[in-house]
């Protein structure tokens, strides 16, 4: 299965990656990365973010799309794409008037760390039955994904206990700046692309989503930030499910629609391989995560 897709349908990957949840655990993840001061300037000074949030919220699930359900190939070309850009950007800080490389190591673990933990604790919360044996899995397999960044594997947690380490390490650097504050108040209402202005008038209806990802932050986050008041969190967890059930009713190809066409192509290929290798893919990515769907040899 290696030469077919990255993270096979056995994996814990195929079952986090394909909740429908990931939205949610996308922009909590940006919302967490944005605590990290250096990382924060780093996408304030080098992208369109505030122009374009859409966008890269499409284009990380184009990123973890390819190094889960693309080929080799795939997955290695989108990975020395993105190192390529990382590697000729910088980031100044104005307190200290050093300058910093993007993809200082230490910068790219947080990102990542921060991001495959929103994945993977908002679906678990929002009702994917992952026991911890296999919420260890997910993360000791994230750790290949992280390679394609630029990080080593050894230095990165591959387990829910090294996770938390982690961010027990890491908590006392992390504050909260203007830039932070501005980020998440804009993901909580975010300016539309010009693509999607049509869609203004339903733009109210973004808000309770954007909450939704805020209030699924760590209480420790939360209290960062300061931005909302707070809610029970049995209200959350019971929204997050109602989310869950409903994006995951959704047929796969209406789905879809919110990737990009090169993300959907990629995905489409992906079907195909896995049908041509005994795969029942009668019922799309999201139906194999049914054991009784793979070939008898993969049961």
């Amino acid at each position: 299965m290696e030469d077919i897709v990255v993270q096979p349908p056995q994996s814990a990957t195929w079952q986090v990656h394909l909740d429908r949840t990931m939205w949610v655990g996308g922009v909590r993840g940006l919302m967490l990365q944005a605590l990290h001061p250096l990382a924060m300037l780093g996408v304030w000074q080098n992208s369109n973010f505030q122009e374009d949030p859409f966008g890269r919220l499409r284009r990380t699930a184009d990123f973890v799309g390819r190094v889960t359900f693309g080929s080799p190939e795939e997955a290695d070309e989108i990975g020395r794409r993105v190192r390529g850009i990382h590697r000729a950007l910088r980031v100044r800080d104005p307190e200290t008037g050093r300058t910093h490389r993007v993809d200082d190591p230490e910068l790219l673990l947080w990102v990542h760390c921060a991001e495959v933990s929103s994945y993977l604790e908002v679906a678990r919360r929002g009702g994917l039955g992952l026991s911890e044996r296999q919420a260890d899995r997910y993360l000791y397999e994230q750790r290949r994904s992280a390679t394609y960044v630029g990080l080593h594997l050894d230095d990165v947690p591959g387990s829910c206990a090294e996770m938390d380490a982690y961010f027990k390490q890491v908590r006392p650097s992390l504050r909260v700046t203007p830039e932070a504050v501005s980020t998440v108040r804009f993901l909580l209402w975010p300016r539309l692309p010009r693509e999607l202005r049509a869609l203004s008038p339903g733009k109210p209806l973004y808000f309770p989503f954007g909450a939704l990802c805020y209030y699924t932050l760590p209480g420790w986050a939360r209290r960062m930030y300061g931005v909302l008041p707070e809610v029970p969190q049995a209200a959350v967890t019971a929204a997050l499910k109602a989310f869950r059930l409903g994006l995951n009713s959704l047929p796969e190809p209406l789905h879809d629609r919110a990737f990009m066409p090169a993300t959907r192509q990629m995905l489409q290929a992906s079907r195909e391989r896995l049908g041509a290798a005994g795969y029942d893919v009668g019922k799309g990515l999201k139906g194999l995560t049914d054991p009784r769907r793979w070939p008898r040899a993969g049961r």
